[in-house]
């Protein structure tokens, strides 16, 4: 049976994973900023998404409550600052606080290395797109995996939590890529391996 998902943030990323997540049979709560209803999202997810702005973690975790102990909560965020540089740098990362704030939950860093516009399909242009996932527990990034690949992701076990220092970076790379460089958001990171 398919964990029930609570997506906490419903904006593009919350949006684009919840659409993704229902065309593969998920049953899906997304919710945006009402505190009582996060808290309800919380304790009926199984597995808990967190779209929200990185600025924003700390009262979502707040709202969010004892609800999420003993759950897999997906960190999806991108540890940017308001002036959009890189919050953490790579001795540390965002996802990483995050498991110290939320500490009777699972963390496993995914997503975030990917533009939302493909979150609901895992792919560009019809090629297949691959999204890491990184925690310290293995049945709950196995399940981030599971949904990954169920969105039609090439999801890749990155490793234990700390891989988030490397994670983070590589999304903003990604947004470097789309923005910065004029790239645009129709592209993404593909992994090649056999």
């Amino acid at each position: 049976m398919k964990p029930k998902v609570g997506i906490i943030g419903d904006g593009n990323v919350g949006s684009a994973l919840s659409r993704g997540l229902e065309r593969a049979g998920y049953q899906v709560r997304t919710v945006g900023k009402n505190p009582g209803q996060v808290k309800e999202t919380g304790g009926w997810a199984d597995v808990v998404i967190l779209a929200v702005p990185y600025g924003a973690i700390d009262e979502a975790i707040s709202e969010l409550g004892d609800g999420i102990n003993g759950k897999t909560l997906v960190d999806v965020t991108n540890a940017l600052t308001g002036d959009m540089q890189l919050a953490s740098g790579c001795t540390t990362s965002g996802a990483e606080t995050l498991q110290r704030k939320a500490r009777g939950a699972k963390v496993v860093k995914a997503f975030n290395t990917q533009f939302a516009s493909h979150m609901d399909s895992g792919a560009v242009d019809g090629q297949q797109l691959t999204t890491f996932a990184a925690g310290d527990d293995a049945s709950a990034k196995e399940q981030v995996i599971r949904l990954a690949r169920d969105i039609g992701f090439d999801a890749v076990d990155a490793g234990p939590l700390q891989n988030a220092r490397l994670l983070e970076p590589l999304g903003y790379f990604n947004i470097q890529l789309g923005y910065a460089l004029g790239l645009g958001t129709a592209i993404g990171l593909k992994l090649v391996h056999a």
